[in-house]
């Protein structure tokens, strides 16, 4: 009965800042993606599998359209304030999915959940205990601070002491991401996994 009452509420979407001032994190009362799906477009012609992130990109100052869980992460053009487009941003958002139509195409959320396409691993894909350990702690840690602020981590691989993460979202091309991934995620792995030497970020 809880469950039925809860579809029937209207989405609801606040705003968020961000480290990165170039982003900017609007968040729904419901989950707009699957929880294991990443969807993340630099222009228009990208976002062939998502009408919403097509209509985000008809405001030309958009720049990167980002979507997972119950957020989506907007990057703007310099010259452009968010006081300036934010609640027109939300309006637009709200009226969108309120009308009852797609975040993204079914297709889409289907090939996502079948087979990792940017060639990131996840954990049924780690194949040593140590990467088993690395994603855990990826999972556990460092995650849900990243989703936070509107951005997402992923495992990428590790070999001879060296972990690549790929960064996207509110965290690529943040100024203040090379201090987190040095001040934060580097020494949280010298506490808990000393085998990881050197943690490197790659953006997409």
């Amino acid at each position: 009965m809880i469950e039925a009452m809860e579809k029937k509420l209207p989405y609801m979407i606040y705003a968020e800042v961000t480290p990165n001032p170039a982003t900017m994190k609007f968040v729904a009362n419901h989950l707009l993606v699957d929880n294991s799906a990443v969807f993340e477009y630099g222009s228009g012609e990208e976002a062939a599998d998502s009408q919403l992130a097509q209509r985000l990109f008809s405001f030309p100052f958009v720049t990167n359209v980002f979507m997972t869980q119950n957020f989506i992460t907007l990057t703007k053009m310099d010259g452009i304030e968010w006081d300036e487009v934010m609640l027109e941003l939300r309006e637009h958002i709200s009226n969108y999915l309120n009308s009852g139509n797609d975040v993204v195409s079914t297709t889409a959320v289907n090939e996502a959940k079948e087979s990792a396409t940017t060639g990131m691993t996840d954990h049924s894909d780690a194949s040593t205990p140590v990467e088993e350990k690395i994603v855990e702690i990826l999972d556990e840690y460092i995650r849900p601070a990243v989703e936070g602020d509107g951005g997402a981590i992923h495992f990428k691989s590790y070999q001879g002491g060296q972990l690549n993460v790929v960064l996207k979202g509110s965290c690529s091309g943040c100024p203040s991401s090379s201090v987190t991934l040095k001040a934060g995620i580097q020494s949280l792995f010298d506490r808990m996994l000393p085998e990881v030497k050197e943690v490197v970020a790659e953006e997409l």
